[in-house]
Formats: C-alpha cells, sequence, structure tokens
C-alpha cells in the first residue's frame, strides 16, 4: 500500500492555493498562518487540518511537535509562501555590494522568515519543497543568522544541502490554461531518488505548459477574459445597477461616483482615462495630447502635463481629475496610464492584487461595463471557482474587503494543483 501523501502548509494565509493540493490527492495535516482572519477562514475550509495560529518565529517548535503528534513519517510535501517584499528589482549583486558596504537601510524582516521555514524543513527533511512566491524573490538579500548578506535562493540551497536538488523558475500562470497572466516564483527542491533522476534528465520539476500567446501544435491559446467571464450578465457601477444576486452572490461590484462614472464610460477598452478626448458635441476634438511618463535624475514617473481641458475648444475632459483644495482649480489626479485603464477581452486578465475592487488600480476596469471585476469574477479568473471553496465564517459570508484581500494575495489553486500533481506522476 503505497505511503500517504501527507503535507504540511506554511504561511497559508486563507488556504487557497491549498484546494489544489487537496484536489491533486495530497492531504495537508498541519497548517500555520499569522493572521487570525486567515486562520478563521482556514478552519471553515479544512476541519481536519490543525491550523496553528502565531508568528512562526514563535510557533517553530510547535509546529514541529504537531507534526510528530498526526504522522510518524517526514511530509511528503512542506509547501510554503512566506512574504518577500524584495530589496529591489534590481540586482542581487549590486544588493550585495550595497549593503556590505553599509549603503543600504535595514532589510523588511518579513524578508527574514525564509529562516523559520528552513529551520522547520531541516528538523522535518520533506521529501519535497515547494515555494510560492514573486518573481523578484530571486533578487532579494536577507541577512542570515550568521551575520552574512546572503541571496535568498542561495541561502536555501545552502540550508538544504547536498541531499536535495532542484531550482526557482518563474512561471506565467496563462501558460497553464488560467485566465490570467500572473507571474510567481515557483521554487522545488527533492531529495527523492525518483525526483532526482527526473531533474538530471529535465533540469526542471515543472510541467510542460500547456498553454501559450499563440497556439503551437503542442500548445492552446492563452484562456482570454472573453472565455473565462464573456457570457456572464451585465452590471455596472452605478447605484442600483450594481448587483446580480440571482447570479451568484459575489456577483456585484461598488458603485463609482457620477464623475468617476463618467470617465470610465468614455474609455475604449485597453485603453486608460487618462487618454479620453473631447466629449463636447460640438467640437469632439480626438487630437489632445496622450498621457504618459517620463524619466527624472534616474526616477520613473507620470507625466504632470497631461492636459484635462481640450486643447481645442477648453471643454473638461472626461479623464482623471481632481479639484486642488487649496487653489479651487481642477487638476489631474497623479497616475501611470495603467491606472483607470480597461482591460481586453481577447487577452487573460492581468494580475489580480488586493485592489482590483478600485478603478484606479492598474488595468483593472472590466473591457466593455463601466466597472470593475466583481468578486465573483476574480474568483473565476483566479480558479477559485473551481473548487468546493467556501467565503464564509462560521456560516457567514466574510466582507468583501476581506475577500478581495485573500483573492489578490493568493496563488491560483489551479496552479498548485498542476504542479503536484506532476510531482506525484514523477514519484510513480
Amino acid at each position: 500500500m503505497a505511503a500517504p501523501k501527507n503535507v504540511l502548509s506554511l504561511f497559508s494565509s486563507a488556504g487557497i492555493g491549498e484546494a489544489g493540493i487537496v484536489a491533486s490527492g495530497m492531504n495537508i495535516l498541519v497548517s500555520n498562518e499569522l493572521l487570525q482572519s486567515r486562520c478563521a477562514l482556514y478552519r471553515e475550509n479544512y476541519p481536519d487540518v490543525e491550523v496553528i495560529e502565531g508568528d512562526i518565529w514563535r510557533k517553530e517548535q510547535e509546529i514541529i511537535e504537531a507534526w510528530a503528534k498526526h504522522s510518524s513519517d517526514s511530509p511528503f510535501l512542506i509547501y510554503a509562501t512566506p512574504p518577500c517584499q524584495g530589496m529591489s528589482s534590481n540586482g542581487a549583486g549590486k544588493l550585495l555590494h550595497e549593503a556590505r558596504n553599509g549603503k543600504r537601510k535595514g532589510e523588511d524582516q518579513r524578508n527574514r522568515l525564509i529562516i523559520p521555514t528552513l529551520h522547520i524543513v531541516r528538523a522535518l527533511r520533506p521529501l519535497w519543497l515547494l515555494l510560492e512566491n514573486v518573481p523578484t524573490m530571486d533578487n532579494t538579500v536577507i541577512f542570515d543568522e550568521e551575520g552574512n548578506y546572503i541571496n535568498i535562493i542561495s541561502y536555501i540551497e545552502k540550508e538544504l544541502g547536498s541531499d536535495y536538488v532542484g531550482k526557482a523558475e518563474v512561471v506565467n500562470c496563462a501558460d497553464y490554461g488560467i485566465p490570467q497572466t500572473r507571474r510567481r516564483l515557483i521554487t522545488i527542491f527533492t531529495r527523492s531518488e525518483r525526483g532526482k533522476e527526473f531533474f538530471s534528465k529535465h533540469h526542471t520539476f515543472l510541467p510542460e505548459k500547456t498553454h501559450s500567446e499563440e497556439p503551437t501544435f503542442f500548445t492552446s491559446k492563452w484562456v482570454s477574459l472573453r472565455d473565462a467571464i464573456g457570457s456572464f450578465p451585465p452590471i455596472s457601477a452605478e447605484k442600483g445597477k450594481n448587483t446580480n444576486y440571482c447570479f451568484n452572490e459575489w456577483h456585484f461590484v461598488p458603485v463609482m461616483t457620477e464623475e468617476k462614472f463618467w470617465w470610465m464610460d468614455s474609455t475604449p477598452e485597453g485603453n486608460t482615462a487618462y487618454n479620453n478626448q473631447c466629449t463636447n458635441p460640438q467640437c469632439l476634438y480626438q487630437g489632445n495630447r496622450l498621457h504618459g511618463s517620463n524619466t527624472q535624475s534616474g526616477l520613473h514617473q507620470s507625466n504632470t502635463d497631461t492636459p484635462i481641458y481640450c486643447e481645442k475648444c477648453g471643454h473638461l475632459l472626461p479623464r482623471p481629475n481632481i479639484v486642488d483644495k487649496k487653489t479651487g482649480q481642477r487638476r489631474l489626479i497623479k497616475g501611470y496610464d495603467t491606472a483607470y485603464r480597461r482591460m481586453e477581452w481577447d487577452k487573460p486578465a492581468p494580475t489580480l492584487t488586493q485592489n482590483f475592487l478600485f478603478e484606479a488600480s492598474d488595468k483593472k476596469v472590466h473591457p466593455s461595463q463601466t466597472r470593475v471585476l466583481s468578486l465573483y469574477e476574480a474568483m473565476v479568473i483566479q480558479t477559485i471557482s473551481r473548487y468546493p471553496y467556501r467565503m464564509t465564517v462560521d456560516g457567514n459570508l466574510i466582507s468583501k474587503n476581506m475577500c478581495a484581500e485573500v483573492i489578490g494575495e493568493s496563488v491560483p489553486p489551479l496552479l498548485i494543483e498542476i504542479i503536484c500533481k506532476n510531482i506525484l506522476h514523477i514519484e510513480q
């Protein structure tokens, strides 16, 4: 009889990614998460898992002991998503040079959460280790326990030692049939003999891509926003038109102010309200200067001289602007041209963040309806809707703000399911 594929989850948040682990056939025994609100949602969805709530630095030993209580064997898999804010998106070599010469400020302590993670890994010696994080994690430098600055991936390799093989690779979720161009750093290591043999031949543990921007003999075309949500009933960011609970209890959006609604209603698919042209029926001039950005003193910043009045007739343009409280005059709202921008029907959605309920967030406005994505649409795009996952605590729906937060901070569970099934395939 095959040994059970038991899993320890660290930095579990609300357990959305874990839906993919469970769907792959693995069994989660113990999890750890700092925030009480996330733990409550986790317990609702995984009532049989022992959830250890609290700071991993303080809970290291408790986590190890909890595992021993549930299993006498090492974990088949430790799955961890430690926060990694990164010191910069610049090269790690430059970061190391600056840090060692005292030219950088103190690091974000969240980057060092990989240290207690590796303490637990070394104590429990899982057969497989799966880390998921932002792509810039591989440029992150931490201050280790020996007082040295070290690249975080190099630190992982050093702590795991020669018993483990693996690597970190950037994945675009759209390449696996997820309707979102979300890029994540997937780090997989193993001490499994079958895993080592597989890695020596293929130099990766990632499954073959199933989709691509342009279809090939081996891949289908990326799943578009139209494919994912194009058939959903329309709603609008106007009061009284912003809900359709009959379709789904999460299919609703915030109401926009009348002025913001005008800006976005005037915005074509794929464009930004910053580029909107004159709507004065007596003018309709389409040559007003477009918004953009510039670089000054090495800093990339948005333009501030983008006109908000028609350069031909003087009529107010439907562009993001505000009345300055000091001067009483209207001025442009600062922002890049990715803000107040509509998505495109025939492309995957851009990365969903916790701010997707705000029209000012990067590329988050519906392609043709004047509104942001509904929470249900976000669940579909994040592939949460494929799984029996509930956004409830004690049987009651969580708040819309918390729902947006846990969606934005999660990894699409379909990606985790695909990766876990590939690991299981390697072990066959």
